[in-house]
């Protein structure tokens, strides 16, 4: 006599198999995400001293077309649009518009400088003098 045995056959995953997975999922996201968002404020930092320099290099190109940098009045803004009293004038020195900077707030610009004939800087971060880590500034001094 033949005994017929029927298996229930499994379709799907069980609600522990589930979990099992979301765990491991939950884990290897709470590893990951701070070293990638640590590696993003980095970025940032890097892409802000970047543009410093180059607008430390369109300012000195400035600097010996008009024979000064512009004044803390005239600010960045003379890099592209000639000053009213410039005869000397030969820009634009930049190709595009002063950038903001990587957190989306002006660079600060000063001349003369504290540090030197012009200081320019952004508050980085957080948007407010002085700070640590991702929030210091960020200065071209």
């Amino acid at each position: 006599m033949k005994i017929a045995v029927h298996r229930r056959l499994a379709s799907g995953f069980t609600l522990l198999e589930l979990l099992v997975v979301l765990v491991i999922i939950g884990l290897l996201v709470g590893y990951v995400a701070p070293r990638y968002f640590s590696q993003v404020g980095k970025s940032e930092v890097k892409a802000a001293r970047a543009q410093i320099k180059a607008l430390e290099d369109a300012l000195d190109q400035y600097r010996l077309d008009v024979g000064q940098y512009p004044d803390s009045e005239q600010g960045l803004a003379a890099l592209n649009v000639a000053p009213p009293d410039s005869t000397r004038w030969q820009g634009p020195y930049l190709r595009k518009a002063v950038p903001l900077d990587p957190w989306g707030r002006p660079y600060q610009y000063a001349s003369p400088g504290e540090h030197g004939e012009f200081d320019l800087w952004s508050f980085g971060r957080d948007g407010r003098p002085g700070g640590d880590g991702d929030d210091a500034d960020i200065t071209n001094w």
